[in-house]
């Protein structure tokens, strides 16, 4: 299995280290393990707690506090992983083979571009349409899901875009789906993000053809763990755990016992509420930045996650431009292209504000230079 590049992930492993401003990320700023122990974290009970293996798919407890979030679901509909990534992986090893078609939407996280081509499997992308505050291009969503069509990909709330779809958009993706016998594999990492808004509504349970998949790193501000989990029916998360077994077998038991503090109800809403106080208090700084560039920069209102996808009117390609801003001001941004959509940046917006104000000064420097 030939696999190309991650061009995003490699360039941020890459540079978020080396740069004096890292304003590529896409979560919110990191919560501290202090703050876990004020929210419930027993430390001094894991002191003395051997570091053996934990239960590969996830402990009952852990799973059973998910289940909890997910209507319906038990603890035999989800699987615990290293990450919201590696849900996604083993689900496309699950879900595709050589021959199939997926449908991709764009811009997105390209992690599902790369590893079904890995698989041999066709990318029929369709667009989120930037024009129309980032509803998708029907006639492209039609097209894209067709008859050979195993799997549909979407972020809800979406990445880059920061767009959440309608629920009558939600239902006609699910309802053609159905119809062609595709899984809908949504991506709802960033519920939790939403800026001014209620928590995003989920895709779980609108039909048994839904996987969701999530975890701590974005709207939770707890990357550094690496928990994510799916949940789905039965029998596709049996086949993901067979995958876990060859993969890496299993999360580590502190990330675990950690995660068991963050999921519960109360805290959820705590840690959801830091990430919206984050945002707020970043939003008018960005906006006022935003606002300075008048024409040169267009952006669609900001809905949801630590982020802002800008449209930047030159014919400068993205990544000479990320190039640019990276070797004249060490600062690191995302090109659009590594997103699946030219002429773009993504500037984080998850920051401290004295950061956040610097890092833009410098985004823009090489913008004014344009």
């Amino acid at each position: 299995m030939k696999i190309e590049k991650f061009e995003m992930e490699r360039m941020q492993s890459c540079w978020e280290n080396v740069v004096e401003y890292d304003m590529s990320e896409s979560g919110i700023r990191a919560v501290t393990l202090k703050e876990l122990c004020e929210m419930g974290f027993n430390l001094n009970a894991v002191m003395d707690m051997p570091l053996g293996y934990s239960q590969s798919n996830g402990t009952i407890e852990l799973r059973e506090l998910l289940s909890q979030h997910y209507p319906g679901a038990s603890i035999d509909n989800i699987e615990v992983t290293n990450g919201t990534s590696e849900a996604n992986y083993m689900l496309s090893l699950v879900t595709l083979k050589a021959g199939d078609e997926m449908a991709l939407e764009v811009p997105n996280y390209m992690q599902l571009w790369g590893v079904p081509r890995s698989l041999g499997a066709k990318i029929n992308r369709f667009s989120l349409d930037f024009s129309r505050n980032w509803e998708p291009s029907w006639d492209e969503f039609e097209a894209a899901v067709n008859e050979k069509t195993s799997l549909v990909y979407v972020s809800n709330p979406n990445n880059p875009g920061g767009a959440v779809l309608s629920e009558s958009a939600m239902k006609r993706i699910v309802s053609r789906c159905e119809e062609v016998g595709a899984y809908l594999l949504a991506d709802e990492v960033y519920i939790g993000a939403e800026r001014d808004c209620e928590w995003t509504k989920s895709f779980w349970g609108m039909s048994d053809k839904v996987i969701v998949t999530s975890g701590l790193s974005k709207a939770y501000g707890i990357p550094g763990i690496r928990i994510g989990w799916i949940v789905g029916p039965e029998d596709v998360v049996a086949e993901c755990w067979s995958q876990h077994d060859y993969i890496t077998i299993g999360p580590n038991i502190l990330s675990d016992i950690i995660t068991r503090t963050a999921v519960k109800a109360e805290n959820r809403e705590k840690l959801y509420a830091r990430t919206r106080k984050i945002l707020e208090k970043n939003y008018p700084i960005m906006q006022e930045w935003l606002n300075s560039y008048g024409d040169l920069l267009t952006f669609n209102p900001h809905v949801a996650g630590a982020f802002w996808f800008v449209k930047y009117n030159t014919d400068l390609s993205s990544e000479e431009l990320c190039q640019r801003i990276m070797k004249n001001q060490s600062t690191l941004v995302v090109p659009g292209i590594h997103l699946g959509m030219e002429g773009f940046l993504r500037i984080w917006m998850g920051a401290k504000p004295e950061f956040l104000r610097e890092g833009l000064r410098r985004i823009g420097e090489e913008i004014k230079a344009m």
